[in-house]
């Protein structure tokens, strides 16, 4: 090319994009795209470029009127890359085109909250509902599935937290340990809820939340996910490995006299030998905890109602700070089979306090004015002698008839 004295030589922004301004072989330009790849198992978006940029510079003119505009094709080879996804495009940028596994593509939630892999196993014999969490993956720039880091070091101190819903109390929570420093926890850790009916299987949904611990600071929210109990069928492990995702709204307008207190496991047995009512007090699962510590001191108290002599009371002993506390103890109540039907039985669970009065926490009553399971626990035992009936039964806050605190 000869130029005129005082003329300056001038590329166009086409020339620009496509060569380096060093001497040497035509190198394609990278692009900001270049540095953020979304798609792992594609074509790489740099052989897409080239190849593209090659054919530009090879295929014939075409008339100013079919050329794109300077302008706009500056934008394009700037900005298109940062703004759309390689599909997204035009077509005169595309390399050839390439099926992507969807499989492969992470959203991004999945890449920011990270995976969590747990299993769950419906006992349906025992009433137990076991929730095994094994370990969860952190987000990487390779694309691996994980936890997201929360601290200023990178990691994080991660747990995991069970709620059975609907269930606002303390009594339905369980969490696993803390995992410190790390992104990849692995717990291997069972827990199990107690006194888990049917009709919870059908009507319950259990929310697992991952949390980083904060010994300064409240504790972080990292994700969640929640399951429906109807998923699963009984006696079998169901395994799961799924994103988590971010903190939904626990439903608030629950009824509070409706809400649950805990569970009690209890077994009735009309005893021919002793001539009378064997009542046992097996174990609580999840109570309220009714202590500042989180937790209670909990005993259960039991009557056969109508009790003219006021004499029918028995106790347990106080088991201190649990809320899944077990006594194993059995009462016995003198009185003839005929007579039972005319009975109620009343069981209460409190919260031992020193120097003040004691708190409740729930009750039951067992008898012929009970409904649904406690009526037919009752009936269930009336109709077999000397055979020993358990059943669990949710607590709730009501107190039962004039049952005071002692």
């Amino acid at each position: 090319m000869t130029l005129r004295k005082g003329e300056k030589m001038t590329i166009s922004i086409q020339e620009h994009m496509a060569i380096d301004v060093c001497p040497g072989p035509i190198k394609p330009i990278k692009q900001i795209s270049d540095y953020f790849p979304r798609f792992p198992r594609g074509l790489p978006a740099a052989v897409g470029r080239s190849s593209t940029l090659r054919s530009a510079v090879s295929q014939p003119s075409v008339s100013p009127a079919e050329a794109p505009r300077e302008e706009d094709e500056d934008v394009d080879h700037l900005f298109g890359a940062y703004g759309t996804t390689p599909a997204e495009q035009p077509a005169k940028h595309q390399a050839p085109e390439e099926v992507v596994d969807p499989e492969g593509y992470e959203s991004d939630d999945c890449t920011t909250l990270g995976t969590l892999d747990f299993s769950l196993l419906y006992d349906q014999e025992n009433n137990a509902l076991h929730c095994t969490i094994n370990k969860a993956k952190l987000p990487k720039l390779d694309y691996r599935k994980g936890l997201k880091p929360m601290d200023h070091n990178g990691l994080a101190d991660p747990y995991v937290k069970l709620h059975l819903l609907p269930g606002a109390s303390k009594a339905n929570k369980l969490r696993t340990k803390t995992l410190h420093n790390t992104l990849n926890p692995t717990w291997n850790e069972t827990l199990t809820y107690y006194g888990i009916t049917d009709e919870d299987m059908i009507r319950k949904t259990l929310r697992i939340s991952v949390c980083d611990e904060d010994k300064f600071r409240h504790n972080e929210f990292i994700g969640e996910t929640r399951i429906p109990l109807k998923k699963l069928k009984p006696n079998q492990t169901k395994n799961f490995n799924i994103c988590l995702e971010k903190q939904l709204p626990i439903d608030k307008t629950e009824d509070k006299s409706l809400e649950e207190r805990g569970r009690i496991l209890i077994s009735l047995k009309y005893s021919s030998q002793k001539q009378g009512l064997l009542v046992g007090i097996i174990r609580c699962a999840h109570l309220a905890a009714m202590d500042a510590n989180g937790y209670s001191d909990p005993y259960v108290k039991t009557y056969l109602k109508p009790d003219e002599d006021k004499k029918s009371k028995h106790k347990t002993a106080v088991k201190k700070k649990t809320l899944n506390p077990e006594f194993n103890e059995e009462f016995c109540y003198e009185i003839k089979h005929g007579d039972l039907a005319k009975k109620t039985l009343e069981v209460t669970v409190w919260d031992y306090d020193i120097g003040k009065s004691n708190d409740f926490i729930g009750g039951v009553v067992l008898g012929i004015n009970a409904k649904g399971e406690r009526l037919k626990h009752w009936f269930d035992c009336l109709k077999n002698k000397d055979k020993k009936i358990e059943r669990w039964h949710t607590l709730t806050n009501e107190l039962p008839g004039a049952v005071l605190s002692d």
